[in-house]
């Protein structure tokens, strides 16, 4: 039987930690890479004991376990896109940051996951610094909800023109990035894109509201959103393009989502293949 490699979906990659009840981490975004037709690859960087009810423990990954992971699906299925989500640790991050400075001219995208939404800790403290010195200087997109980008600028974000000016703060520092301020978590959910503008100027900022879904299945939203723009990416889509479709993506998700566990429960990731 002769074989057969002709697979002519994309390949993605997502770094990221395992969700064992598979609202968030890996799993939601192996399924949102398979609801976009894109075949995923994962490497996990920690473990977590968690339900829709929260976060109860996390244990990491030996980078040097996660590095032959990397090397490993390098070798034998290179991906064409990669999406960051949970990192856990300072060496996790340097190890992820080592491996994607090989990896020039690809999209890749970051979801700064630094806490669950129950509020457990996923990122170790001196992991921040890491993240701004050696890993965004190395990715294309970034994906911060409010939280995150007052955490990562030090600046306060509490409405969509703090949000923009953390944004123009970040993107000063690291102006190849293109941002997407999520805020999907605010009583109105309106996503900023800011475009890069160069050294020392502000991009362009764009804004997309979308209807508020009253629902508590709300586990793994930045999960899915960093995912399906990964994938919009890799399909051809432009940034306005890809922004648009990844917060549509995840509207109907929420809308569609089916009311399972006790606590904020997963989203209807896999909606565009029933």
């Amino acid at each position: 039987m002769q074989r057969r490699n002709d697979i002519s979906a994309p390949i993605a990659l997502t770094i990221a930690g395992h969700d064992p009840s598979s609202g968030a981490g890996v799993t939601a975004d192996l399924q949102t890479f398979a609801a976009h037709r894109v075949f995923g690859v994962s490497a996990i960087t920690a473990l977590t004991v968690q339900s829709t009810l929260g976060v109860s423990a996390v244990e990491a990954v030996s980078p040097r376990f996660l590095r032959q992971t990397l090397d490993a699906l390098e070798a034998d299925l290179p991906a064409q896109g990669i999406k960051l989500g949970m990192l856990g640790s300072a060496a996790v991050a340097a190890e992820v940051a080592a491996f994607l400075a090989g990896k020039p001219g690809i999209p890749i995208v970051l979801d700064p996951v630094l806490r669950s939404s129950s509020g457990a800790a996923l990122l170790e403290p001196d992991g921040l610094k890491t993240i701004l010195d050696q890993l965004l200087p190395v990715v294309a997109w970034m994906t911060p909800n409010w939280m995150e980008l007052a955490v990562l600028t030090g600046l306060p974000v509490a409405s969509l023109g703090q949000a923009e000016a953390a944004m123009h703060h970040l993107g000063r520092s690291y102006p190849h990035l293109t941002i997407v301020a999520t805020g999907g978590d605010q009583a109105r959910p309106i996503d900023q894109l800011r475009l890069p503008g160069g050294e020392g100027h502000n991009g362009e900022v764009y804004l997309f509201a979308a209807e508020r879904v009253e629902t508590r299945a709300t586990h793994g939203t930045g999960c899915a959103f960093s995912s399906a723009l990964l994938c919009r990416l890799l399909h051809g889509d432009d940034p306005i393009t890809a922004v648009r479709g990844a917060k549509e993506y995840v509207t109907e998700a929420l809308r569609r989502a089916p009311e399972i566990g006790h606590g904020n429960g997963p989203l209807d990731l896999l909606w565009p293949l029933r």
